[in-house]
């Protein structure tokens, strides 16, 4: 999660794409995610919870906010993320239910 959140404040895209699941990868998304992250200043990443995701785990979830301003006020992403290991590496899947 750490990483996804600093290539958001960075702006990259190619480490978005790369690091999203294969089964949910939506390339055509790129540009728009990148113009956007690139668009808010971010402020931090605040980790709230995290179930499983170890070593010898196959899936874990992260529930996270993420600070930005934009549009001048400060604003925040409330997510519980599903992540999975694909090739041995930790993949973003989606929101997690």
């Amino acid at each position: 999660m750490r990483s996804r959140y600093s290539a958001f404040v960075l702006g990259n895209g190619n480490y978005l794409m790369v690091s999203h699941h294969s089964s949910t990868r939506r390339i055509e998304e790129r540009k728009s995610i990148v113009a956007w992250a690139k668009s808010v200043s971010w402020i931090r990443l605040e980790i709230l919870d995290r179930k499983k995701g170890g070593a010898n785990d196959h899936k874990g979830t992260v529930t996270f906010n993420a600070y930005f301003f934009e549009n001048g006020k400060v604003d925040v992403i409330h997510e519980k993320s599903e992540f999975v290991k694909e090739n041995g590496l930790w993949m973003y899947l989606g929101l997690a239910k």
